[in-house]
């Protein structure tokens, strides 16, 4: 049995480089995961899991798609729950380096740290929607799915000011279709990624060596890029990773570029 399962896991490797794993049949769970792929080629999913196009969720451009374009374009995207110091190093290197980016926030980061949410607003960044609690979405009906969405749009109308932005992350990439279809009901893009790595565990982190080969070798055109901000390693290497990303060719774009040029190709 368990040679079948690594021979059918090896199959799903070869059919795409984007993978979405079915979580739970029963409750039509999955979850985003995204392969690595050689030589600065875009990962792409399979015909089969073209639903999520459907229900706007995003997560390259396919529009720009050349790997050779005189202009290539990265998403740089941030999954941010709370604040240990290297949140507000990365901001300081984002505004130093005169790049903006997109943060996935929880509540915890508007009750406990709103100065430095404020700050993101104040110096151009999207401030985006990843929850209220940062709970597993797939196993939520719409009301409950509804009520993290709106319960960190009112803290964020509260204590920062403003309407936060309508576009939504599942927490840990985990969703169904059901999650996708009532956020694009409710005025919501959900945005995936097509580079991620382990960078998420203060106790496990990367070497700033190893950590910014994996992210400049994987490096595409249309890349929508997930750091964690609370990463120690990331606060190291961002500053040469955006200075080497630049020299390669690469600016930095907005969501909306992004869903715009989605929507036109």
């Amino acid at each position: 049995m368990m040679k079948k399962t690594v021979i059918l896991f090896l199959c799903l490797i070869q059919l795409c480089t984007v993978l979405i794993l079915p979580c739970s049949a029963q409750n039509d769970s999955y979850r985003w995961y995204c392969m690595h792929v050689k030589d600065h080629v875009q990962p792409r999913v399979g015909s089969e899991l073209a639903f999520t196009e459907e229900l706007d969720a995003y997560y390259i451009d396919f529009k720009n798609c050349d790997p050779n374009a005189d202009e290539k374009v990265i998403y740089l995207t941030f999954d941010a729950g709370y604040e240990n110091g290297n949140v507000a190093k990365i901001l300081d290197i984002l505004k130093e380096e005169n790049v903006t980016a997109a943060f996935f926030i929880l509540g915890n980061l508007i009750t406990r740290n709103s100065e430095l949410v404020k700050r993101m607003v104040e110096e151009g960044h999207t401030v985006c929607n990843h929850t209220n609690r940062h709970k597993d979405m797939s196993k939520c009906d719409d009301a409950a799915f509804l009520k993290e969405l709106h319960d960190l749009e009112t803290l964020y109308s509260e204590k920062i000011g403003g309407e936060l932005s309508h576009y939504y992350r599942p927490p840990e990439g985990t969703f169904s279709r059901a999650n996708l279809a009532c956020a694009k009901a409710n005025g919501y893009k959900t945005v995936f990624w097509s580079f991620a790595y382990p960078d998420w565990d203060n106790n496990k982190q990367m070497t700033p060596e190893k950590a910014k080969k994996i992210i400049l070798d994987n490096a595409h055109n249309g890349e929508v890029m997930l750091l964690h901000p609370t990463s120690a390693t990331n606060a190291q290497i961002l500053a040469d990773v955006i200075r080497t990303l630049k020299s390669e060719g690469y600016r930095f774009g907005s969501l909306d570029e992004l869903t715009a040029a989605a929507q036109n190709r």
